[in-house]
């Protein structure tokens, strides 16, 4: 097998989850309040997420918001494809016997 390349893979999740904070963001501006903790309840399945939701949150918080994820995403991302290669470079050694 190849080895993943690791910005790459980096930079693909951390645009999917810039994708997903976008979704929150919309259905949090299309469905008020109460749709959006119905939503997520329904999401999470079960769990009360009313006394956490903020519906009234600044431009610059969503703005940075986004940034952090996509840097979260994108380290895990990085890490999941570092570890791999890791981990096939190892299985890849001949066993000394």
């Amino acid at each position: 097998m190849n080895s993943i390349h690791i910005k790459r893979f980096g930079f693909a999740c951390g645009i999917t989850g810039m994708l997903l904070y976008l979704g929150c963001v919309i259905i949090m501006a299309t469905v008020g309040r109460e749709g959006t903790i119905q939503f997520f309840n329904n999401l999470l399945h079960g769990i009360d997420t009313s006394p956490v939701i903020r519906m009234h949150v600044s431009a610059t918080e969503a703005v940075m918001g986004l940034f952090e994820v996509f840097i979260i995403s994108w380290l895990a991302g990085a890490s999941i494809a570092a570890i791999y290669n890791i981990m096939m470079h190892i299985s890849r050694k001949p066993s000394k016997q």
